[in-house]
């Protein structure tokens, strides 16, 4: 399968992602890591659109990672830096290129091996941060290379180094009840 006919998928109760040209299915998030996903995104809007930073993209929108064959990601939140924006303007599809940053929201059916194949496909194809929050273990773990790995707990600040400089947030804040 292509991008394009991914992109021509009528919605339905699934979503779906791209990995080397073969359909995977996605489940909806459920309560709390849909929850967990806005208790950062939100914070991660506010912050960007204030400063005009760039721009924050929802869960599932797509970004066109390797083509022939076809890989299409979607992590739970992603970020673009303002310059790459103006660069491309708007796109009826998707976008081309990996995000500045990848936000992973992981669910209670992820596994480790799954989640570190998909950190590493952003990390390869050019993504600068990637932030994998555990709610199981209530910590984020953050990856600017797949050398330079950082676990924070709920007594540490989250902070998006260059990528976003001054985001900055508690930890404690995206896990609160």
């Amino acid at each position: 399968m292509t991008a394009d006919e991914l992109l021509a998928l009528p919605h339905g109760q699934f979503c779906y992602e791209l990995i080397n040209g073969e359909l995977k299915k996605m489940s909806p998030a459920g309560h709390d890591r849909g929850r967990l996903a806005m208790e950062l995104a939100g914070p991660l809007q506010q912050f960007v659109k204030k400063k005009k930073l760039g721009k924050i993209y929802a869960a599932e929108t797509g970004f066109l990672l390797t083509t022939n064959p076809d890989t299409v990601r979607a992590p739970d939140i992603a970020f673009i830096a303002q310059e790459r924006v103006d660069k491309v303007g708007r796109s009826k599809g998707y976008w081309i290129g990996p995000p500045d940053l990848a936000v992973e929201v992981m669910s209670p059916s992820d596994t480790v091996s799954a989640v570190e194949d998909k950190l590493q496909m952003w990390l390869k194809s050019g993504t600068q941060l990637v932030w994998v929050v555990s709610p199981k273990l209530l910590t984020i773990t953050v990856y600017r290379s797949g050398n330079e790995i950082q676990i924070l707990t709920e007594k540490d600040t989250l902070d998006a180094g260059n990528v976003i400089p001054g985001f900055q947030i508690l930890v404690a804040e995206i896990f609160g009840e």
